[in-house]
Formats: C-alpha cells, sequence, structure tokens
C-alpha cells in the first residue's frame, strides 16, 4: 500500500533548489537501480520512497523497465521478426488511432512508424488480445518516453501484470472492476454515485472503460500522469481505483450540475485543468488520501471474478443465473 504522501513546500521548478534537487533524485535513482533486481522492485521500500519523492525524467524509462521487470522478458531479435509479419486486422485502425490521440506527434503516425510497428508485434504475439484505441494510448505514450524496443517490452510487461483482462473478449475483468469503482464511488460520494449511476444512467463499465483502458492517457495532464504512472508500475490496478476517486473528487461540482450521461462523462474523462491540483505532486497526493482499503480491493477482485465466472457459466449451460449487476459488492472500503 501507499499510505505516504509527498511532502508539501516542493519549490519551484525553475529554482535552483529544485534543480539541485532534481540532480541529487537522478543521482539516487542511478545508484540504487543495480543494487536492486527488478524482480524485487516492486517490494523494495528504498524505491517506494525514491517513487514518492518522483522520478527525474531523464531516468524515468529505466526507472518503468525496471519497474516491469521488462528486461527479463526481452528475447533478442523477436521484436523485429514479431513487426514484421502479416498486417494484422487492426492494421487501419491503429494508423487512424495514432494520427487521433497523437496529432501534434507525427512520429508516431507512418504505417510503417514506431507506434503502428509496436501494436502490429504485439497483437501478432498475442493474437486474443481485442484491439480498442486504448492499446494505441498506453503503446503511443511509452514511445515518447522510451526506445522502440524496449516500449514494446515495456508495454508487454505492463499488459502481462495488470492490463490484459481489459482487452480479452471476455468482459469479466472489466464488469468486476467497474462494479468495483461504483461501490468506491459510493462509499466515498453517495450523491456523486447516484448522479452518475442512477440520475444520467452512466453504465459502471462506461467509467471504468474509459479510464483502466487507457491508464489516464487522454485525461490527465503528461506530468500528472507519469507520476500516476511511476506508482502504477509499483503498486498495479489499486492505484487506478484511487486515480478515479480522486477526479470525481476534483469535478463533484460539475458532476452534480451536470443534466446528461455526455455531459458527466466529459468531466470524468477530460476534467478542466482548473479542476485539478495546481501541481502533479498535489494531485498524486490527493490519489495517495483516498479512502480505499487496497488490500481488500484486491482480495475482492479475485472472489468476484470467481463469481462471474460461475454465473457466466450457468447462463452458458441455459440455468437462470444472476446478472452481473447482482454481484455481491464489499461493504466498505
Amino acid at each position: 500500500m501507499f499510505p505516504d504522501v509527498i511532502s508539501s513546500g516542493t519549490p519551484p521548478v525553475e529554482s535552483p533548489t529544485s534543480i539541485d534537487a532534481h540532480r541529487q533524485r537522478e543521482v539516487k535513482w542511478m545508484a540504487l537501480l543495480p543494487m536492486v533486481p527488478p524482480s524485487q522492485a516492486r517490494r523494495n521500500k528504498k524505491i517506494k520512497r525514491l517513487l514518492l519523492d518522483g522520478v527525474p525524467s531523464s531516468v524515468r524509462y529505466l526507472v518503468w523497465c525496471h519497474l516491469s521487470d521488462s528486461k527479463a522478458r526481452a528475447i533478442p531479435g523477436v521484436y523485429g521478426q514479431l513487426s514484421k509479419r502479416q498486417r494484422v486486422p487492426a492494421f487501419s485502425d491503429i494508423e487512424n488511432d495514432a494520427k487521433t490521440y497523437f496529432p501534434d506527434q507525427t512520429q508516431l503516425h507512418p504505417f510503417d512508424g514506431p507506434l503502428v510497428s509496436l501494436l502490429q508485434a504485439y497483437l501478432n504475439m498475442v493474437p486474443d488480445i481485442q484491439y480498442s484505441s486504448g492499446l494505441t494510448s498506453i503503446a503511443g505514450h511509452l514511445l515518447l518516453l522510451s526506445p522502440e524496443e524496449d516500449a514494446f517490452w515495456i508495454f508487454a510487461s505492463m499488459m502481462d501484470a495488470h492490463l490484459r483482462p481489459y482487452f480479452s473478449a471476455n468482459t469479466i475483468q472489466l464488469e468486476v472492476d467497474a462494479a468495483l469503482l461504483s461501490k468506491a464511488i459510493e462509499t466515498n460520494d453517495p450523491a456523486v454515485c447516484k448522479k452518475l449511476y442512477v440520475t444520467c444512467s452512466i453504465p459502471p463499465s462506461a467509467i471504468a472503460k474509459s479510464w483502466f483502458s487507457t491508464l489516464f492517457v487522454g485525461t490527465l495532464p503528461i506530468d500528472y500522469l507519469h507520476r500516476v504512472w511511476d506508482i502504477f508500475l509499483y503498486e498495479g490496478v489499486t492505484v487506478l481505483f484511487r486515480v478515479g476517486l480522486a477526479l470525481v473528487q476534483c469535478v463533484r461540482h460539475l458532476l452534480l450540475q451536470a443534466t446528461s450521461e455526455e455531459a458527466a462523462m466529459e468531466y470524468l474523462v477530460h476534467p478542466p485543468l482548473a479542476c485539478l491540483p495546481s501541481t502533479a505532486d498535489a494531485f498524486l497526493n490527493q490519489v495517495l488520501m483516498m479512502k480505499l482499503k487496497d488490500d481488500d480491493v484486491r482480495k475482492q477482485r479475485i472472489k468476484m471474478e470467481a463469481q462471474v465466472k460461475r454465473q457466466t457459466q450457468s447462463r452458458t449451460n441455459g440455468s437462470s443465473g444472476m446478472q452481473i449487476a447482482s454481484i455481491s459488492l464489499p461493504k466498505t472500503f
């Protein structure tokens, strides 16, 4: 868990003090990474402390490689072979989404560019994945920070460890997480929960998919997004619930005034910058302080996934199994 918060009073980026602190963090990271095996990084308290202090942009992709243990998965020559195979069915969609989601990053647009090649390789390697634009959002953002082949193995590691169920033909994990998220929102703010799910009739999966299958790319400003990913790669999916709760809190007044599902979803997926805390660290503090018991979420995910699988199997066998909405949710978080 991440009960800690970031110390306040961080000096402005332009100040000499901040520059010195940035350099000191960079030195600490470069000294620590060789000492902690990637397989143990997510259990290391020194790594955790440095993550809370901040990750300099100059070493961020190296930290992400370490936290995802992507080097352990990398097999020389495999990426090049996969990217050159016959075009996957989603090839045109990837090419179009690259231009839509990264309009200013023209290096990601070409049909033989790094983004199309990365997803072409991944979908060839894992053909049961259902393509959606979230894959382009996540992979494209990794490519803005990492060399192409490194980005591929970080992406593959993130998918295997956390995200692959969100892109499966089987929607069980998304339905489970959507139900857990709605319950967490209800626990933290019953009025907003009623507004979203009753008054506006927003399907729980619509909110969860918009956030979780993109890792908040396009929702959060870049520096905020980086801080969220830093913690996500250490802590896992529970951080996504916390980020969602923090965003709901940020746009609460707008949600309560919303007159339609479309308006409410727009505030959730594209929150006005003025509604967010003034700095990425302040936002991360808000995320870490949200009322949520991470261990309970992990346990409930396992329990509810098994329950949904049983219900799905019952329906397949012709029984009158319950609908997803009848999942037994935890009483508190």
